[in-house]
């Protein structure tokens, strides 16, 4: 089966690209969100579930921009320059990836100080909770396309007879 750039990027140098391209950003994200919800329906600003919620918002944010820099110089960057999407399916999964990571980027500046400095706590939470809700959508359309096989849409890479060769040696 073909796969994807973004596929192929967490399946390569096992497990250090799955880790650091899924397992901590989407483990600090989720921590965000649910420390964000409980921050919603308590209106507790203070205390240690605040406290994580700031530290994950500000971690992930920073995060991700290493992460951005990263794609874009070495992924995006080259994949476009050489001509080497694999379809429309590749590029939807590895740019909605990066974008995803912007919202998050921007709860970070917020925490930090750097933006919507004159709004009302009530004001940075609404702020908050559509970062995380435009993360968590554009993250999961990564994932989907992600998995999807470039081929149903024409993408040649690897021919079919190289993966039942592999196969070949299995015993059922």
């Amino acid at each position: 089966m073909n796969m994807t750039h973004y596929m192929e990027l967490l399946a390569v140098n096992q497990p250090w690209n799955l880790i650091i391209f899924m397992g901590i950003p989407l483990i600090l994200a989720e921590t965000l969100a649910i420390t964000e919800l409980y921050i919603l329906f308590t209106r507790k600003f203070e205390g240690l579930v605040h406290t994580i919620n700031r530290f994950s918002g500000i971690i992930v944010g920073i995060y991700f921009v290493g992460i951005i820099i990263y794609i874009v110089t070495q992924a995006i960057i080259p994949i476009t320059a050489a001509g080497e999407w694999r379809t429309v399916i590749d590029m939807i999964a590895v740019y909605t990836y990066v974008i995803g990571g912007f919202p998050l980027v921007w709860i970070a500046l917020q925490e930090l100080g750097f933006v919507d400095k004159n709004k009302t706590r009530e004001e940075k939470l609404k702020t908050h909770a559509i970062c995380i809700a435009i993360f968590l959508i554009f993250g999961h359309i990564a994932m989907i396309f992600g998995m999807l096989d470039p081929s149903i849409l024409g993408h040649e890479g690897m021919m079919k007879m190289e993966g039942m060769q592999g196969m070949e040696g299995m015993k059922h």
